[in-house]
């Protein structure tokens, strides 16, 4: 750097100094590249610095080529080009682009597009937008899960869109401390896993079923379609009033409980957490008991199905003191704030 000060401020002087001095100073200059050309070394120390001024100057004035004693007019076409291809280089060189997507913005992206396979990335794109999350429409569609086949929903979607219109019923049987046989009737709906009704008698008949079902129902909507099993209580006049309902009966085949698999699965939960710790006196207490594990179950059960939910959804509390309130007689707890 100091060699270019000295050449700049050299170039200075010389505006200043008489054409006498100046063509004897580049005599003297001529005669010690004379002196140089004559001891020939190996090859001198030529830095960057001088690279770039005796090539800026050779570009300026073609004709000064002919005074270059320490190299040849080619080595400094070299460096022109060199300088050339390092400017460019220079000026082509990767300019930061879009902003890095960060790794919790990637994963609700691919989230959004697995949970939605009928979306595509400008569905995504205007819902992270709604969100708050400014990202161009093809980052999302970069960042989106990739499907082989075509874009198909999951049949645990295509169950639950079907479960809101089902409703199942089924028969169970009651000892009582007399050893009297008592049935309990299910009616749950299948889209929260709530039950609908819980009813007991001594001797079911299908006018009696009809009428429970009717019950059931209440001033909701009649359901689409009813899953029962082929017992023979379920005789003509129940089909007739359930046909009457607009309700599609669906008897399952003879001899396959599992195909009311969720009636089956919450009779067994009534037993394992109600009527086996319970001795039954008779069938009001049997109703009783019944209507108050209903109670329980629908309103403070949680159910892994249900997102650790209740069937009619409970609210989160968070400010007050834990208090446990009994149900069934102590046999379980619901815990609330207070």
């Amino acid at each position: 750097m100091s060699d270019v000060i000295r050449l700049i401020w050299a170039l200075v002087v010389d505006l200043f100094r008489s054409r006498a001095a100046l063509e004897a100073e580049v005599l003297v200059l001529r005669q010690q590249i004379v002196v140089l050309r004559r001891g020939r070394p190996i090859r001198p120390p030529i830095r960057a610095i001088d690279r770039l001024v005796l090539g800026w100057l050779c570009w300026l004035f073609p004709k000064a080529r002919d005074a270059l004693a320490v190299i040849s007019p080619e080595t400094v076409l070299r460096w022109h080009r060199a300088g050339f291809r390092s400017y460019w280089r220079w000026k082509s060189r990767r300019r930061p682009g879009r902003p890095a997507v960060s790794a919790e913005i990637r994963q609700l992206i691919r989230a959004m597009s697995l949970a939605n396979p009928l979306w595509g990335a400008p569905r995504v794109h205007g819902e992270l937008l709604k969100l708050g999350i400014d990202i161009g429409q093809t980052s999302v569609a970069k960042y989106m899960a990739r499907r082989r086949g075509p874009r198909s929903q999951g049949w645990k979607t295509f169950l639950r869109n079907h479960a809101d219109g089902i409703t199942a019923m089924d028969l169970f049987v009651v000892p009582t401390v007399s050893f009297r046989l008592l049935y309990g009737l299910l009616i749950m709906k299948h889209s929260r896993r709530r039950i609908l009704w819980l009813g007991v008698t001594a001797h079911p008949t299908a006018e009696w079923l009809a009428n429970q079902l009717l019950e059931a129902c209440g001033w909701e909507p009649a359901p689409h379609h009813l899953i029962r099993d082929r017992d023979a209580c379920y005789g003509e006049v129940f089909v007739r009033r359930v046909r009457s309902l607009g309700i599609r009966d669906q008897p399952i085949s003879p001899r396959s409980p599992w195909q009311n698999g969720c009636a089956e699965r919450l009779i067994g939960s009534i037993r394992r957490e109600c009527l086996d710790h319970i001795v039954v006196v008779g069938e009001r207490h049997l109703r009783h008991v019944l209507l108050s594990y209903m109670e329980y179950y629908n309103g403070a059960r949680t159910h892994l199905s249900l997102c650790k939910d209740a069937p009619i959804a409970r609210a989160v509390q968070s400010v007050g003191r834990v208090s446990a309130q009994p149900m069934l007689g102590g046999l379980h707890h619901q815990y609330v704030r207070i």
